[in-house]
């Protein structure tokens, strides 16, 4: 009766798990052993679980076999070398007692290659399975086109540069064209894009903004967290006002490359400000986008364009120029924005509470003006005297401005705004308090 002697042999663990044949015998042979499903896809549905697990088996064999399009040839084994490893020795006993030893071999399989994107390692990092379920949403949950779509990103990647970390510095030259600025109600980063700085752009100035607009998705990219319930997409605003028009490609250029490259990436595409010709671009564009993508747009014209971010995004986040109150000064988007609606031909009055010795601080717009403003102090006291802070004018609708100013209080009373409207249409009104003890 044979017995098995088991000998340890150098890198045994590697040889144990290649299973695979040598690379030019093994293009159609029997599928690897699916692991064990990961935790973090343990939420979903069993046919999409079934579709991640089929991915992640044509990435493993892809990266065995070396036949990614960023692949390089695996090293070639030594010249007196058959290919081959004794894995263990077995115990032979023949007939006469006589005992000797077989060797038995096994194939070496080459060491599988190791790869990235947007940060994470595919198949070695618990945030592996959130980024492969992008490419399987982009593509209805196919397998083999998010398996296609995947290698595609991975080759475009690596022809771009985008993970060459000695490409040239960031340059401040678009920085007013896109910047990012706070969450959306949800949570999620927004990022806005400001069309209207390519309306003198030549060729080389827009070569010069599709790397860096590549570099810049790229670090918000790695800023988004990956894990199970993290938050891994962003929120984009397209500022159409003052844009070239639709017979310049910068817009569907950047839309392409972030839908091929990107995918599942964008919560909301909001474009505010949408001119007439719109249409036109919208037209162009159709074809290029997937209806997944095409669901995800929100658009509003001028008038519309304010209403349309807070729907989305809270006053307190939302940049100045957009209607919101976030900009630089004493408030901070943690500070809550009151909304009200001043009703047509009345006026609105805001009253806030203040005590003797505190600076109390206020911001307040209204979109779109037209209306007037004013704000005054009134005494607890019945014989004390009202002071008028800021005298009433009238504010434009083209000034859009946010109205900042602070009092130091000198007697317990109240903070009055006063906001009167003397259109045909509703207003919004935002404003907000702060107070704090004088130095």
């Amino acid at each position: 009766m044979a017995e098995q002697l088991v000998l340890e042999v150098p890198e045994a663990e590697e040889t144990a798990n290649a299973s695979l044949p040598s690379p030019e015998n093994t293009q159609d042979k029997a599928p690897l052993p699916a692991p064990p499903q990961a935790e973090a896809a343990s939420h979903l549905p069993e046919n999409e679980t079934k579709s991640l697990q089929e991915l992640k088996h044509l990435l493993r064999r892809a990266l065995l076999l070396h036949t990614l399009s960023i692949s390089t040839p695996p090293p070639p084994p030594p010249q007196d070398s058959h290919n081959t490893q004794t894995i263990a020795m077995t115990l032979l006993e023949d007939v006469d007692g006589a005992k000797t030893l077989e060797a038995i071999e096994e194939t070496i399989v080459p060491r599988a290659e190791e790869a990235s994107v947007f940060g994470v390692k595919l198949l070695e990092d618990e945030r592996s399975d959130v980024v492969l379920l992008k490419f399987l949403r982009a593509r209805d949950f196919k397998p083999k086109d998010a398996f296609a779509m995947l290698d595609s990103t991975l080759r475009w990647r690596k022809e771009f540069g985008v993970d060459n970390e000695e490409e040239e510095a960031e340059s401040d030259e678009f920085e007013r064209a896109v910047f990012m600025r706070g969450r959306s109600k949800e949570g999620h980063p927004v990022c806005y894009n400001v069309y209207c700085e390519f309306r003198d752009g030549d060729e080389e100035k827009r070569r010069r903004f599709l790397r860096w607009r590549v570099r810049f998705m790229e670090k918000s990219v790695r800023e988004l967290d990956f894990r199970h319930g993290g938050v891994s997409t962003i929120v984009q605003v397209n500022d159409l006002k003052n844009s070239p028009g639709p017979n310049r490609w910068e817009l569907i250029q950047a839309l392409q490359l972030f839908q091929d490259n990107y995918p599942e990436f964008v919560a909301k595409q909001i474009f505010i400000n949408v001119p007439w010709w719109y249409l036109a671009l919208n037209k162009m564009m159709s074809p290029f986008l997937t209806q997944r993508i095409k669901s995800k747009f929100v658009v509003a014209g001028p008038s519309k364009s304010t209403q349309a971010l807070f729907k989305y995004i809270s006053a307190e986040e939302t940049p100045a120029q957009y209607g919101g109150l976030s900009k630089e000064g004493a408030f901070e988007a943690a500070d809550s924005v009151t909304e009200i609606l001043v009703k047509p031909s009345s006026n609105h009055i805001v009253e806030f509470p203040v005590s003797k010795g505190c600076v109390v601080s206020w911001e307040a717009r209204v979109v779109g003006w037209e209306v007037s403003y004013g704000a005054e102090f009134v005494p607890r006291d019945e014989d004390g005297y009202t002071i008028i802070i800021e005298k009433k004018r009238r504010i434009g609708g083209k000034e859009e401005q946010v109205v900042c100013s602070s009092y130091k209080v000198c007697d317990d009373g109240k903070l009055l705004l006063t906001f009167d409207n003397p259109t045909s249409k509703k207003k919004m009104l935002l404003y907000r308090f702060k107070t704090k003890l004088s130095g």
